[in-house]
């Protein structure tokens, strides 16, 4: 496996001086993201098929081992305060356990069993979304995980960084990035950590895009957890509302923090029918505003003798 394999170039790094040394690992990280490039279709199947299979009950789920089981764990737990995806609806599944996202867990990448076990723990059905990532292509937990999970008709998803390997060979959707031999042979939280890092960024984000969890380049899902993030709700509020910050604060409040609601509360929605045109729209904004534009064109005076008190005169 080429990852494993020790690259000649690279020999005789440790006798380098530092700063070429540095030079050479950070233009191992520009190639492993260029890598990726060739993958986008492969990347763009799966997230399509995952948006499609989740609906408003399938759960992701990551399985992994090691650094790419890590690497997974980050991805997901970013979901919750990004895209306010339910808790409930991501589960890890890592060689080792829980105490394996923050140490090494010598042995646990071979224990089949476990891999299976928790697979039939996790209680899989179609609408169920199996990301598996290992490096090598090889690694029996992550192997055993993902060959489990399509026999209860989940849609697997696999990445790995070698070719012709059984997690590849075990997916629906493989997805291969040949980030090729690592500076340091073997270190794959080097240039393939890198890359997987990369690509499940794009897949759980392109999931979030299709679910309509975004607008306008914006985490409209986003909970305003802090204050750093209340003034941000608020910012996108006044921004998509294009009314004054105070009315967008005002706006935010009525809505219990939830950002969709007090865009619509600013621009002079009721609040019952903001969430009623919400909920029929899957809580897609911009499905919403072509809702909301099309009740326009049915009832001009209607809509027109809404008038949004802290709207920005355009």
């Amino acid at each position: 496996m080429a990852t494993e394999e020790v690259d000649p170039r690279f020999a005789d790094l440790d006798a380098w001086p530092l700063a070429s040394a540095m030079e050479a690992m950070w233009e191992g990280q520009l190639a492993a993201v260029a890598a990726i490039g060739h993958a986008l279709p492969a990347i763009t199947a799966a997230a399509e098929a995952a948006k499609v299979a989740l609906g408003d009950r399938g759960r992701i789920v990551y399985v992994g081992a090691g650094t790419s089981g890590r690497v997974a764990v980050q991805d997901g737990a970013e979901l919750m305060p990004t895209f306010a995806w339910p808790r409930e609806r991501v589960r890890f599944i890592v060689a080792g356990g829980d105490s394996a996202f923050v140490t090494s867990i010598e042995g646990a990448e071979d224990d089949v069993d476990a891999a299976v076990a928790q697979i039939n723990a996790a209680r899989l059905t179609p609408h169920d979304v199996v990301i598996a990532v290992a490096a090598s292509g090889t690694t029996p937990f992550t192997v055993a995980a993902l060959q489990q999970a399509g026999s209860f008709g989940a849609v697997t998803i696999a990445i790995a960084n070698n070719p012709g390997t059984t997690l590849l060979a075990s997916a629906k959707f493989p997805i291969l990035i040949e980030t090729g031999r690592e500076l340091i042979a073997g270190s794959t939280r080097m240039k393939a950590g890198t890359a997987q890092k990369v690509v499940l960024n794009l897949i759980s984000s392109g999931i979030m895009l299709r679910l309509g969890r975004v607008y306008r380049g914006m985490m409209v899902n986003m909970p305003p957890t802090n204050a750093k993030l209340k003034r941000r709700a608020e910012a996108m509020v006044a921004q998509i509302a294009h009314c004054d910050p105070q009315h967008a604060a005002r706006s935010l409040e009525q809505a219990e923090g939830d950002i969709k609601t007090a865009v619509l509360l600013a621009l002079g929605v009721d609040r019952g029918d903001a969430e009623a045109v919400l909920k029929s729209c899957d809580g897609n904004l911009r499905r919403v505003f072509a809702e909301l534009a099309k009740e326009r064109d049915r009832h001009p005076k209607v809509t027109a003798e809404r008038k949004p008190s802290g709207a920005v005169k355009s």
